[in-house]
């Protein structure tokens, strides 16, 4: 982006910029679409949690492209990229890195000397994430959090952007280790990636098993340092106070108190934490950035609530045993509550 963010002092300004990355956008999508096919709700909201500074659980079965589209962002974002596969036997070591003793020629003697695991990098997928220790998971998650890893009493910073795109397959529960609802809370949002079109299909078996044909490659649509612009700028984006209020509301309609609905009391038995309601108006904000706007609306975070709050709320036992999902709350959620706060 050509704008600087430290220079807007004023909504015309600001609204240039928001317009200006509009494109970025366009052409990010462009570029991605090289390689990808379809998919294109779940390369938004990997973006939106790009530029909100979040993370991102992707939840879908295998063979959907979870790992080209990774690749493929790291390409279009000119980042670098890097992969962990979860298994059992992991240790934090493999995903933090280790000290090792090496000889010092210079003075003869022996010296630790730290090697970097696979962390440190800008795109991390991280393949399977459930099927690791609750150690090795949460090795991963305090560098989500802290943007850092401590080994050998050193703190290292991880370098900016930093983003991880953890996956899990919904239904492959044996030899697995579910993350708890307090890892589950660090990830700005929870994607479910949809099965492909008929369309969808059909394209991509063309393109796989056909007669290789010479196709455009991804190139870098942004720059890291506008990366952090962005996720600056995004900051900059505007929220009315009765939307900030609408956010605010949907989080507290989850609770299951006195004041919920019954069905939700009945089908809820942990609420989301007041970090779903930041990551609705963070996300919010991306959303109308994304869009060319300088205002986050209701609409906006009626938009990013499933994804923001499907992952914080734990359903009774009444409800998985009668099938109803945590989209499903989120819909009834949404439905009842107004946008417009009541006297």
């Amino acid at each position: 982006m050509s704008i600087s963010v430290d220079s807007i002092s004023s909504i015309e300004e600001l609204r240039a910029a928001c317009a200006e990355f509009k494109e970025v956008v366009h052409r990010l999508r462009t570029e991605v679409n090289k390689a990808i096919v379809g998919q294109q709700q779940v390369v938004d909201e990997v973006f939106t949690a790009l530029f909100a500074n979040g993370h991102v659980l992707l939840e879908g079965v295998p063979g959907l492209g979870k790992t080209l589209l990774v690749r493929t962002l790291g390409q279009a974002l000119g980042l670098k990229f890097s992969r962990i596969q979860f298994t059992p036997d992991l240790m934090p070591a493999d995903i933090v890195g280790t000290q090792i003793v090496v000889d010092d020629e210079s003075s003869g003697h022996r010296v630790f000397q730290f090697r970097p695991g696979p962390i440190f990098t800008q795109i991390l997928l991280a393949d399977e994430v459930n099927r690791a220790s609750p150690k090795s998971q949460s090795a991963l998650l305090e560098a989500m959090q802290e943007s850092s890893v401590t080994v050998g009493g050193e703190t290292r910073r991880l370098e900016r952007p930093f983003l991880v795109l953890a996956t899990q397959n919904p239904i492959e529960h044996d030899g697995t280790y579910p993350l708890p609802e307090a890892q589950l809370d660090r990830f700005l949002l929870k994607v479910a990636v949809p099965y492909a079109s008929r369309d969808e299909i059909g394209a991509i078996v063309s393109r796989t098993t056909g007669v290789a044909t010479a196709q455009s490659e991804v190139v870098r649509a942004i720059a890291p340092d506008e990366i952090i612009a962005a996720q600056q700028l995004a900051r900059r984006v505007l929220i009315a106070p009765h939307v900030q209020d609408y956010a605010v509301r949907l989080v507290l309609a989850t609770h299951p108190t006195a004041q919920a609905l019954e069905w939700v009391r009945r089908m809820v038995v942990v609420g989301a934490s007041p970090r779903g309601a930041q990551g609705l108006v963070g996300a919010a904000k991306v959303r109308a950035l994304m869009g060319g706007r300088c205002a986050a609306s209701t609409q906006d975070i009626a938009a990013v609530a499933p994804s923001v709050l499907r992952h914080r709320i734990a359903r009774s036992f009444e409800a998985e045993a009668a099938g109803v999902t945590a989209d499903a709350v989120i819909a009834e959620i949404i439905r009842a509550t107004p946008k417009e706060a009541q006297p």
